[in-house]
């Protein structure tokens, strides 16, 4: 009895043990083709946009993205675009990588609005929150339309920027911004006119 009950072990194991290797060896198969679909589509990409970009924005539609979050007709967001609170948006704006919207105070924008790579808009911050233990504090931001924000600049909370407004790269902005104004620097001061470019 015990004789039969061994072989019966030592049967069930190989049988188990092959299950296993043709399960392994069949995710292997699968991972082997998922790599090579993957690596088709970044050379189409490549051949096509002159770019390579992280894995998932092969797979996210920008414009669906934007459509999700409710933003205007024709915008687009990348999928690396962190989106939290309540952010309106209109149409025809283009929301670059590695960005953030914070509408956690209420974020509104115009129409044709770009947010280049790395920069950020805050509609709270935790100074206090830190300093004097007391509540986050949060207050809406407004921004015009047609407003170009340059790469890794930071508009702070309870900032309204006018229409047609440039605020260049790494600036930091922390108080209005009027219509039609160039503004750099930080904290960003108005440095000339968006009328003569």
């Amino acid at each position: 009895m015990l004789t039969a009950y061994v072989v019966y072990s030592l049967f069930a194991s190989v049988v188990t043990s092959l299950r296993a290797h043709a399960a392994l060896a069949s995710f292997r198969s699968g991972i082997e083709t998922a790599v090579d679909i993957v690596d088709e589509l970044v050379e189409t990409k490549r051949e096509q946009f002159k770019r390579v970009l992280p894995l998932a924005e092969y797979f996210v539609d920008r414009g669906d993205k934007a459509r999700l979050l409710g933003f205007g007709e024709g915008s687009t967001v990348y999928d690396s675009c962190l989106v939290f609170g309540d952010v309106k948006m209109g149409d025809n704006c283009w929301i670059g990588p590695f960005t953030i919207l914070d509408g956690s105070g209420g974020l509104e924008i115009g129409d044709g609005f770009t947010l280049s790579a790395g920069a950020q808009v805050y509609t709270h911050d935790s100074v206090a929150a830190c300093l004097e233990d007391a509540p986050i504090e949060r207050s809406p931001v407004k921004i015009g339309s047609r407003v170009y924000v340059g790469p890794n600049a930071v508009i702070t909370r309870g900032v309204t920027i006018g229409d047609s407004v440039i605020i260049g790269a790494n600036s930091l902005v922390t108080s209005d911004v009027p219509g039609g104004a160039k503004v750099a620097g930080n904290p960003a001061r108005v440095i000339g006119s968006t009328s003569n470019r």
